[in-house]
């Protein structure tokens, strides 16, 4: 749905079939067949890593929305 309201230029520029094999094939000659799967692992690991310190920072910033109205009313009748 989003590739629909994208800019149409943009869709211009984005590699069709035979564009993607070719780059397949230059990233096969530059790095070979062994250091590929290693790639992969590294990208890998560093999408989940990204992914969990997202996750870290939103429950974070959940627990503060969560915890802010108790240290208000704990403050109010500490002071009282």
């Amino acid at each position: 749905m989003t590739i629909l309201n994208a800019n149409p230029l943009l869709l211009t520029w984005m590699p069709t079939g035979g564009e993607m094999i070719v780059l397949l094939l230059i990233i096969v000659v530059l790095f070979g067949g062994k250091k590929i799967p290693e790639l992969a692992k590294g990208l890998g690991q560093g999408i989940r890593q990204f992914n969990e310190a997202k996750d870290g920072i939103k429950s974070e910033i959940e627990n503060g929305i969560k915890e802010t109205p108790k240290e208000k009313i704990n403050t109010t009748s500490n002071n009282a």
